[in-house]
């Protein structure tokens, strides 16, 4: 298990396509259903290895069409449980604990919850594209009983707009070979680029509060 999440985070999907063959199409769905549909889980990769999934589909190693769908209806799923886990079981997955550590950070959820009442319903969507907001974003909606049917329109869009640009951009992007030389490099530049509106929400609160 411990090798699987390092070749996981360090995005090696050449030693997954090795190990598992065409298994790694289950293995790819579960990493983003994970991502965002258990709480716990928000620190798995999830645009970074979108992107170079990208990339693997343009070496031929991957099939993007396969890809497309199956990882847009691993999104939709995994929020949709997400919801229902916060629709259900609320405020009460932040008393269970593992080895004396809480399981969930509430932090997380508080963070969210304030992303939501800066963007309204919309936030839906845009969470897609934030680390750790991404996997509490359905959860805090299910928390606060959004309408399951308004959810489930923003979802959608959402889940389309992140698998699919994430994925044709990896692909579309394959084609340059410094990028495809260097996909370590890019993975580090795409997660830095999806927290930067978190660190500029920071910095914003700290030095604004300071002055």
């Amino acid at each position: 298990m411990v090798e699987i999440l390092q070749h996981l985070f360090a995005l090696d999907i050449s030693w997954f396509v090795q190990e598992f063959g065409t298994a790694i199409y289950i293995v790819l769905f579960l990493v983003i259903f994970i991502e965002t549909g258990l709480v716990a889980f928000p620190f798995l990769p999830g645009d970074s290895l979108l992107f170079t999934a990208g990339l693997f589909c343009k070496s031929g190693q991957l099939e993007l069409l396969l890809l497309l769908p199956l990882l847009f209806i691993a999104a939709v799923l995994g929020d949709n449980v997400n919801y229902w886990v916060g629709r259900t079981v609320g405020l009460n997955v932040f008393t269970y604990s593992f080895r004396g550590k809480p399981l969930v950070k509430k932090a997380y959820l508080d963070k969210t919850s304030l992303f939501f009442e800066k963007h309204g319903t919309k936030a839906i969507i845009m969470a897609r594209f934030v680390p750790f907001v991404r996997t509490f974003a359905p959860f805090a909606a299910g928390v606060a009983a959004m309408k399951y049917r308004t959810f489930v329109l923003f979802d959608l869009l959402g889940g389309a707009l992140w698998i699919g640009s994430m994925l044709l951009a990896g692909y579309l992007l394959g084609e340059v070979t410094w990028i495809r030389e260097h996909v370590d490099l890019m993975a580090i530049a795409i997660v830095l680029l999806s927290v930067s509106p978190l660190l500029f929400a920071f910095l914003k609160k700290r030095f604004g509060s300071a002055s």
